[in-house]
């Protein structure tokens, strides 16, 4: 019968120039992280990637002395490849910021992409409504906005295509928020979900 060696003993081995200590931790939690990682971000290479970012990082600071052992080494890489995988959703935009705390909460990067029936609801009203406050607006402010916001024009190109100055254009932009401002404040409206 084997004993397993604890991973503290492992790290510190590992700290004292044992590099096979952190061959047995990786291969000793590469499911269980891989698990996590590949739950959260339902991609085998991003999981790779993460999993290989995670290592690196513990890795990092093992080196520097900076990994304090309390017996929780397991807890602390789960932790590391969390905030990796929060930083991949940052960079990729597809998840909101929220501000972390010490204790690891899973509900916290557990997240739906697809907005549920009411918010749908909420976001079609809201785009009715301001397609509406758009139509009050005076053609040659509309037909700017239209482009602009609607269409991703540049004012390079509203300006090519309405035969005006790029600051005409501008100030055409500029007028047709003011006014959109001004319909919805004259009518107390509430464009926000």
């Amino acid at each position: 019968m084997k004993l397993q060696i604890e991973d503290s003993e492992l790290v510190r081995d590992y700290i004292n120039g044992n590099e096979s200590a952190l061959e047995i931790l990786i291969n000793r939690h590469n499911q269980r992280i891989t698990s996590f990682i590949y739950s959260k971000v339902l991609d085998r290479d991003i999981t790779e990637d993460i999993f290989q970012d995670t290592f690196i990082k513990v890795i990092k600071t093992l080196k520097k002395g900076k990994y304090s052992e309390e017996g929780k080494f397991l807890p602390w890489v789960m932790r590391i490849s969390h905030n990796l995988i929060i930083d991949h959703f940052r960079r990729n935009k597809r998840m909101p910021m929220f501000e972390g705390s010490d204790d690891f909460n899973i509900f916290s990067v557990i997240g739906d992409d697809k907005l549920n029936a009411e918010k749908q609801l909420i976001k079609n009203q809201i785009d009715t409504d301001l397609r509406q406050l758009v139509e009050e607006l005076p053609d040659d402010q509309k037909e700017v906005l239209l482009m602009r916001i609607y269409k991703d024009m540049s004012f390079k190109e509203i300006s090519e295509n309405t035969g005006v100055s790029i600051n005409t254009a501008l100030g055409r932009m500029r007028y047709a928020l003011i006014n959109l401002r001004k319909i919805i404040d004259k009518n107390n409206i509430v464009l926000t979900n």
